[in-house]
């Protein structure tokens, strides 16, 4: 299984940002995905996650109503779009796909499978 993370950068804050994910050996649609992100020091936190079967979403407090994830199981891709970043948006990303239980859902246990992550910049 490997899933391929790309689109991170630099970007000015109140800018926007599109994450993308590739998944290769596995059969994307049967997998919940999820997005969740790092800095030096701390733990890696949710961000935001999909079910297999695609809506509901679920997003921490912190990014609900400035990002949106999606998925297109055609491609095996998984997306995340971030609007209106804020320098505390700066951190490593990862991309996730497992099979979690539904109290797990938007908590990294619940996920086998990682991208190698890839670095937003936000600057003030």
């Amino acid at each position: 299984v490997q899933l391929q993370a790309s689109g991170g950068g630099l970007v000015q804050a109140g800018g926007s940002l599109r994450l993308s994910c590739a998944a290769s050996g596995l059969t994307f649609s049967r997998y919940s995905v999820g997005w969740f992100r790092q800095t030096p020091g701390k733990e890696r936190e949710f961000v935001a996650s999909m079910r297999y079967s695609g809506g509901p979403t679920y997003y921490s407090g912190s990014v609900k109503g400035r990002f949106a994830i999606s998925r297109d199981n055609a491609k095996d891709t998984v997306y995340l779009q971030m609007n209106s970043l804020k320098p505390e948006d700066t951190a490593v990303y990862y991309c996730a796909a497992g099979t979690p239980i539904i109290s797990e859902i938007m908590n990294r246990r619940g996920f086998g499978h990682w991208g190698q992550g890839t670095q937003v910049t936000v600057s003030s």
